[in-house]
């Protein structure tokens, strides 16, 4: 008996404009084929082997996989049982903007160099990359940008001009402090800074110990717990902070200081 076919593909709703996430699981051959955005993904299980335009290549589970615009490409699975992967395709105007951000020049092109990368590190970024583009979790678009901005720098390669930590992303760190609740972008605050997007995001990191974004959650966690202290309803301390649900909270909440909300406004009666 032949056994039965399988062929699942989803497309996730992005947060990001010009940006497309696609989860797949199939056992079917692919024929020769392009796309007009840059790839980057990664095989969760399974293996393919592919002809791309860099060449012959396979990819197996935790591998990374790229494509170039206008790349002539297959994939077959390799094995009868097929493979799942995930991928993120980035209209080419997203890929330069973030990469001119990266340069601090919008001279020269680029394209991905390898179509299968073994970096445990690098997959890891990936899979973070393409959980926080399909988040629908408040803070997600901070944490989408930075992701994108540190991927893009590993992987692409480009000239980084020196930087120094300056007094300039006090004024971003302020922005955050004074309503961790309100909703921020990263170009936002690079631009309160008069620095790049990448810039900052290393010169925050290096002054604070976190990037924006995780100083942003930790921030608004704080905001929750002052709140929830002076009576507030979860529920309503979740929200006026800036998180997208009680839920939401709850996880960082719990992670951040090992008892949970509820536990925690139980333990102040």
């Amino acid at each position: 008996m032949q056994a039965k076919r399988r062929h699942q593909f989803e497309i996730l709703k992005c947060r990001t404009v010009g940006v497309q996430a696609v989860a797949a699981r199939s056992d079917r051959q692919f024929a020769r084929h392009t796309h007009d955005q840059f790839g980057i993904g990664i095989i969760r299980d399974g293996a393919q082997k592919s002809a791309s335009g860099r060449g012959p290549v396979e990819a197996g589970p935790g591998d990374v996989i790229t494509v170039n615009p206008g790349e002539v490409h297959d994939g077959a699975p390799i094995g009868d049982a097929g493979r799942f992967w995930q991928m993120l395709y980035f209209d080419p105007a997203v890929v330069a903007s973030a990469v001119a951000d990266i340069r601090q020049s919008s001279e020269g092109g680029f394209e991905f160099s390898d179509p299968v990368i073994s970096k445990p590190l690098l997959a890891g970024n990936v899979r973070r990359l393409f959980s926080a583009m399909t988040s629908r979790e408040t803070g997600a678009d901070v944490n989408s940008q930075e992701l994108l901005l540190t991927l893009l720098a590993d992987l692409v390669d480009v000239p980084i001009k020196p930087m120094s930590v300056a007094k300039e992303i006090e004024v971003a760190r302020e922005r955050i402090d004074d309503c961790p609740a309100a909703s921020v972008s990263l170009s936002e605050l690079a631009g309160l800074a008069e620095m790049s997007q990448f810039q900052l995001l290393r010169a925050f990191r290096r002054a604070t110990g976190l990037t924006p974004h995780a100083y942003l959650i930790q921030r608004r966690i704080q905001l929750a717990r002052k709140m929830i202290a002076t009576g507030t309803g979860l529920a309503e301390a979740a929200l006026a902070s800036g998180f997208a649900d009680q839920s939401h909270m709850t996880r960082i909440f719990t992670r951040s200081y090992g008892l949970s909300p509820h536990q925690f406004a139980r333990a102040l009666r």
